[in-house]
């Protein structure tokens, strides 16, 4: 737990997944963002997310780079035991990726897929896949996810399910932590993946993967991770917490700034983060992705957002999109109760609080229908100078958080 060491520095112990989204955390540290803060952070690399989350709940860790949905699993007691969570940072937008073994893409492209086509058309080229694998008897896909409770889990099942694949009956979904994807799809255990950069262009370059689907294609700008804590460090620790909050701003809009890839990238490649080539690390800061090994990389727009687009605003609408995925997936019933609990897991107030003062501009809505902006769009906000979205889903849906039980129902044919 946090404590106050030497000249009134106060030290804070952070958990984190090596993913290139935990930039962040890094930045904050590394590039003395932090220490301006007179915080002093120590980063814990963690291999998997289930450690993330015991470690914060058992208070081994102050606060932790975390699974966007995986403070609202906790705060309603699902999956897990029951520990009150609050999520008052955005890391990021999107980073994520569906890759699948290049024997399994062959075959897509035998039913006409295309690495050019959007999410849509793979997916029915997936779904002609798994219909012929099932009328010749053999077993369903395995693909694998990073947690049950992660955007990693519910995307992959959003795009699936639009393709007319049952995630539930026609695949076999697993759980891997990223450090071990690569390794699992290169000794034929699973036959892809979903998860965070680089373990998709790693599977590339090793020539056992093909990145079928982004995560920004699936949902532009699509919240990702978060920076989880237990609810009492707000109440406990409200100074360092609103101090982390400002360090972790300035960190994300460094990182944001193309202009200090590079040097990011060779950052976030030393053996005690990502311990993986800065080549390959640059290629998602870039978000320029090699799709196949041997083909040359190519631009996908808002593949991994740090600080653009209000990207580390803690909007409600994100946590309630991910508590009405856990309800459609039958992770947990719904209730008026549980909405109001999921609701207030991510904190734009706590957000609100720790930016005052520092000219930082801030949206004055909390919550917003999200897939709603088809193109850039400026939006109220305290200076005025706000522009978001796009922000659509790939099938043209949209979410309002103000009725979860209709968006629901619009899903056909409904879960049984």
């Amino acid at each position: 737990m946090s404590y106050k060491g030497r000249d009134g520095i106060a030290d804070l112990t952070l958990g984190f997944i090596p993913l290139v989204d935990a930039a962040p955390l890094v930045v904050a540290r590394e590039k003395g963002f932090a220490a301006a803060e007179g915080l002093e952070l120590r980063l814990a690399r963690e291999t998997s997310w289930a450690n993330i989350r015991d470690r914060v709940m058992l208070g081994h860790f102050d606060a932790a780079h975390m699974l966007g949905p995986m403070p609202i699993a906790s705060t309603l007691g699902i999956g897990h035991v029951e520990v009150p969570m609050i999520a008052p940072f955005s890391l990021g937008l999107g980073g994520n990726a569906i890759t699948l073994t290049p024997q399994l893409f062959a075959r897509m492209e035998e039913e006409g897929a295309h690495l050019a086509d959007g999410p849509a058309a793979i997916g029915t080229a997936l779904a002609k896949v798994v219909a012929s694998r099932q009328a010749a008897g053999q077993g369903p896909l395995a693909l694998a996810v990073v947690h049950p409770f992660s955007g990693h889990n519910y995307e992959l099942r959003y795009w699936l399910a639009a393709a007319g694949i049952d995630p539930d009956r026609d695949i076999r979904l697993v759980v891997l932590p990223p450090p071990f994807m690569v390794d699992a799809i290169r000794e034929g255990q699973i036959d892809g993946f979903c998860v965070g950069e680089p373990w998709n262009s790693l599977a590339v370059e090793a020539g056992v993967g093909v990145i079928a689907v982004t995560k920004s294609t699936l949902w532009r700008q699509g919240p990702e991770k978060v920076l989880g804590f237990r609810a009492d460090f707000a109440a406990r620790a409200p100074d360092r917490l609103s101090a982390l909050l400002r360090a972790l701003h300035a960190a994300a809009r460094w990182a944001g700034d193309a202009g200090n890839r590079d040097e990011l990238a060779r950052i976030l490649a030393a053996p005690a983060y990502l311990d993986r080539p800065p080549g390959i690390i640059g290629r998602a800061l870039g978000g320029t992705l090699a799709r196949r090994q041997h083909e040359a990389a190519a631009e996908i727009p808002d593949f991994l957002v740090f600080h653009d687009h209000a990207a580390n605003f803690p909007w409600a609408s994100h946590a309630l999109w991910f508590y009405s995925q856990m309800v459609r997936w039958e992770q947990v019933g719904y209730s008026t109760a549980f909405v109001q609990r999921a609701g207030q897991v991510y904190r734009p107030d706590l957000y609100r609080a720790a930016l005052a003062g520092t000219g930082v501009d801030l949206p004055r809505a909390s919550a917003k229908v999200e897939g709603a902006l088809r193109q850039a769009t400026p939006v109220a906000s305290r200076h005025g100078t706000m522009v978001l979205g796009p922000d659509g889903f790939f099938d043209g849906r949209l979410f309002d958080p103000d009725d979860i039980e209709g968006y629901l129902r619009s899903f056909q044919p409904p879960r049984s």
